[in-house]
């Protein structure tokens, strides 16, 4: 008799925009992962591929965890100024009403009183890398936002409630940029700084260490304080925490283990994703 194989938790960087997918030099370390390190992770284009993707995506903030329930959805161009073929790209991958309703439920279930929506569009933070990690399009995408409180626990909450879909073969994957997202700080020239790269460095290294903590009660405590770490307001700016969030679900969501990481070189910088299998 066969078993349903547990399905991975992945945090990646989604990258800046389109350009993953407009093969922008800067991201050719990026572009490499998506093609080749997460479909394996994945198990891609084996028996074992996951039935369906919970993808929470930094682009979209709520009050509550909201969740796009249709069965097919339109993609939200939430970029500017890019070249027009940006505006253009399709992803055709089906959603799932079913398995938004099993996302409904265990949220609902843990106290954390979710809502549907039909309407909003995938952004950029889905169809950019599912372009590049699953271009077939074959697996149904459950699009969830992150919550405008920015509140760890409760992100580690979300990610908790997720962990039992993975018995079901749904992957959680998280999409933002964990380790730095300071656009002001990037297009300055900034991160050129000794001293700043040496605070990022360490930011990098606490951060990898917390989420590679094996006990999932003590990394969830561990991950509350992350404001207070050094580098963390350069990395993540006060008010912008939404690209740091969907880490903090997919750690919940992790349960028991330790996270394994590769580094992506972007930009000039060194970005960190993060998963769970």
């Amino acid at each position: 008799m066969s078993t349903t194989p547990r399905a991975p938790v992945v945090a990646v960087c989604h990258g800046g925009g389109p350009m993953p997918v407009l093969n922008d030099p800067g991201h050719a370390e990026l572009i490499k992962s998506m093609k080749t390190t997460i479909p394996s992770i994945l198990k891609l284009g084996t028996p074992d591929a996951p039935k369906a993707i919970v993808l929470v995506t930094a682009h979209w903030s709520e009050r509550r965890p909201t969740i796009s329930n249709a069965r097919k959805h339109k993609l939200f161009y939430d970029y500017g100024g890019f070249p027009p073929e940006s505006y253009k790209l399709k992803y055709d991958a089906p959603g799932s009403p079913e398995v938004a309703g099993e996302v409904y439920e265990v949220l609902e279930k843990a106290g954390l009183s979710p809502e549907m929506d039909e309407e909003r569009g995938w952004d950029h933070g889905v169809f950019i890398p599912m372009l590049l990690i699953n271009p077939s399009a074959n697996i149904p995408i459950i699009q969830l936002s992150v919550l405008a409180s920015a509140s760890p626990s409760q992100h580690y909450a979300m990610g908790q409630a997720l962990s039992s879909l993975r018995s079901k073969n749904i992957a959680i994957l998280g999409s933002g940029m964990p380790t730095f997202h300071n656009l002001r700080m990037m297009f300055s020239g900034a991160l050129d700084n000794p001293a700043v790269q040496t605070r990022n460095r360490q930011w990098s290294e606490k951060l990898t260490e917390t989420v590679g903590v094996e006990s999932s009660e003590e990394r969830g405590k561990k991950l509350e304080g992350w404001r207070e770490w050094v580098g963390a307001k350069e990395a993540h700016p006060m008010g912008g925490e939404e690209h740091f969030l969907p880490l903090v679900v997919c750690a919940g969501a992790a349960g028991e283990g330790k996270a394994e990481y590769w580094a992506d070189e972007i930009l000039g910088g060194k970005q960190y994703s993060y998963y769970w299998t």
